[in-house]
């Protein structure tokens, strides 16, 4: 089912709206369930109508990067920059379809696998350092080497293309922090490094590395810009594929129709390992634990905040199948809150409110950091509050996920397998 709203969602001003509310309410009395079927066509149409939207935003990412390289100032790439935080949102609320789903999950660090060893890419500040003991690509710089060595095997790099980007760069010698594509990878060409610590600031690039003769800051700014060609083109040809994975007759969408149990058990396990493991424990935990800057998914943009807060949104769209598009059209039907709702009532309404709690307190953590705190100081040592207001996100995220367990038991789907996490479950771990 497709209904409308009149205005489209703008930001973060139209969280004190629409995002704050409950997406939706249940569409079945409570003695009635859903089809499995029916649950998990609603499902695949929020996830294609996701990825949709993700698409046509890196395209307009890819316009504003071409622009950039064409014509270097000020203006293309804060235009760029500004293209990149609006192409996070939509995309970010499809993270809620990895972890059930493998073809999903074989896919996704192609175009947001992080933490990066950013000296793979260019240039870094000596604070980066010259070596890893993990990591002999650590600074290995593609922008300055026309050729490299791989595992003993040397690659040519005269021209970057997106081939060589995916098929000799991504992950190069299995090394997960080798990150050479996606939005991080196009993050750090368009801010270059934070290298203000838990002080305020982001990545600070200046255009000037994009231009050309005498102008050219950083130095090879012609194989900077063919990088970030390669880098935009390459993400829009992996957002399609995964489009085509959730169409009518897409694999994402069969597979999952195909075992109609195993396919709710998939948004279950999406949903729970999506905010236990990754959103609590290794993206805000972690970070919080170490007062660390370089474990904050968006590092180098000061963009963390709105990435966690549409992961939440993600996470509430799947179980109450309800999706608002980026042209305000609200994707809606049966869904699995019907599902659990049937059966037990007060379990669906727990679940609700904590999924709706988890928005709030994101959202907290989001109006801070646009009122000028940004994520990396509310994780900063020594800042109570800040501190404070991360870990309320971090309990909201853990309750979220007691409720999720409870409504698992209550449907007995017996295949759900939630991922944890070190910075939750073995603190010790993370100090080792």
């Amino acid at each position: 089912m497709i209904t409308h709203r009149p205005m489209a969602r703008t930001g973060l001003a139209a969280l004190s709206g629409a995002f704050l509310l409950a997406a939706a309410p249940a569409a079945f009395a409570a003695d009635t369930a859903p089809d499995q079927a029916a649950v998990l066509a609603t499902y695949s149409d929020i996830a294609l109508a996701g990825y949709q939207d993700a698409l046509a935003a890196a395209k307009s990412l890819d316009e504003a990067t071409d622009a950039l390289i064409a014509e270097p100032s000020d203006a293309t790439l804060q235009a760029a920059r500004d293209a990149w935080r609006a192409a996070r949102p939509s995309y970010q609320e499809t993270e809620a379809f990895r972890f059930g789903n493998p073809i999903v999950d074989d896919w996704e660090g192609r175009v947001n696998a992080w933490p990066l060893d950013e000296g793979l890419i260019d240039y870094v500040a000596d604070v980066y350092g010259t070596e890893s003991d993990v990591n002999n690509l650590y600074t290995a710089n593609i922008i300055a080497n026309p050729s490299i060595t791989i595992g003993g095997e040397t690659i040519d790099a005269s021209t970057i293309t997106p081939a060589l980007l995916q098929d000799k760069l991504q992950e190069a010698g299995g090394i997960e922090a080798n990150v050479a594509t996606g939005y991080h990878a196009v993050e750090f060409l368009l801010w270059g490094q934070d290298l203000n610590g838990t002080d305020a600031g982001s990545g600070n690039r200046p255009y000037t590395d994009f231009a050309r003769g005498d102008d050219c800051t950083g130095d090879h700014c012609d194989r900077r810009g063919q990088y970030l060609d390669a880098a935009t083109d390459l993400l829009v040809t992996d957002l399609e594929e995964m489009v085509g994975n959730w169409e009518d007759d897409g694999a994402a969408r069969k597979a999952l129709l195909d075992s109609p149990e195993s396919g709710i058990s998939a948004i279950l396990t999406g949903m729970g390992s999506l905010s236990y493991g990754e959103l609590a424990g290794e993206r805000m935990k972690l970070g919080l634990l170490l007062h660390d800057p370089k474990e904050e998914h968006d590092c180098f943009s000061d963009n963390t905040h709105m990435s966690h807060l549409h992961d939440a949104v993600g996470i509430r769209n799947v179980y109450t199948g309800s999706y608002e598009r980026t042209d305000g059209t609200i994707v809606q039907g049966p869904s699995v809150s019907d599902l659990v709702a049937a059966s037990a009532p007060d379990i669906d309404e727990e679940l609700r409110a904590r999924l709706d709690e988890s928005v709030v307190v994101m959202q907290a953590i989001a109006k801070a950091a646009e009122d000028g705190e940004a994520y990396d100081q509310q994780i900063g040592e020594g800042n109570d509050t800040g501190n404070a207001r991360v870990q309320a996100a971090i309990d909201a995220l853990v309750a979220q996920t007691r409720a999720i367990e409870r409504a698992v038991a209550e449907l007995d789907l017996g295949n759900v397998s939630i991922e944890g996490s070190d910075s939750l479950d073995n603190v010790n771990a993370v100090f080792q």
